[in-house]
């Protein structure tokens, strides 16, 4: 890994600049490389990104008139920076890639072999399509885990809760302790696909909460979670 002094130093000569970066600071830098930094580019330059949402960056890098691939490594995590860093994060897993309309049988080439180098798994997709399939298991997931501490922490047996909080608790919250500038950008740029999801979400918990207020037997409540469990399949 070589350092730089400056974006301009860090794009120079590259046949692939990659954005690492979440969406809003990826859009910012799309408008940067195609205006401050366009003279750095090579002409032969591809462009891609590792953010969470497509739509709106893919369709921004058409405007700019970038050579763009849109990215999307399936390995999250809540922790970031250097010390999170896991060489094998990606490996096995797949990687979104979104070529933009008028994207060059070239430059998604580049992209995917980036993706093979990181041992990942290249699934070319839609925007549209990668931006309503992570709103389902990400996005969404998201918002519930933070709705579920904002509603905990006003009940009044929190205190004691807290106290005795274990694994349930950490594995539902997981997403809560991410960053939050960075979801706050994948929400924003995925709005509408998570708002459906959401919703979706919302009449499920609500027939729950019918069934429990039904006074259910227990052979109800195992058969109609033995179905969630087959769906939710291993942890991944």
């Amino acid at each position: 890994m070589v350092s730089t002094a400056s974006a301009a130093e860090a794009v120079a000569g590259g046949d692939l600049v990659v954005l690492a970066a979440p969406p809003l600071a990826c859009l910012a830098l799309l408008e940067e490389l195609a205006g401050p930094l366009r003279g750095s580019l090579r002409a032969d330059a591809v462009i891609t990104d590792v953010a969470s949402t497509k739509t709106a960056i893919v369709q921004r890098a058409v405007e700019l008139g970038l050579r763009f691939v849109g990215g999307h490594p399936m390995a999250g995590r809540e922790a970031s920076g250097y010390d999170a860093a896991d060489p094998d994060l990606a490996r096995d897993r797949p990687w979104i890639v979104v070529p933009g309309d008028d994207a060059d049988d070239v430059a998604i080439s580049r992209v995917e072999t980036l993706a093979l180098g990181c041992g990942a798994r290249p699934v070319r997709m839609t925007a549209a399509a990668h931006d309503a399939a992570t709103a389902l298991i990400s996005h969404a997931p998201l918002v519930v885990a933070a709705a579920l501490v904002e509603a905990a922490v006003e009940r009044p047996e929190w205190p004691t809760a807290e106290a005795i909080a274990a694994g349930g608790w950490a594995g539902m919250t997981r997403l809560a302790r991410g960053d939050a500038a960075m979801g706050a950008g994948i929400l924003a740029t995925n709005a509408a696909a998570t708002a459906a999801a959401l919703r979706a979400f919302r009449d499920a918990l609500e027939d729950w909460i019918d069934v429990l207020d039904g006074r259910p037997n227990g052979e109800t409540l195992a058969h109609r979670l033995a179905r969630a469990r087959e769906h939710a399949g291993a942890e991944r």
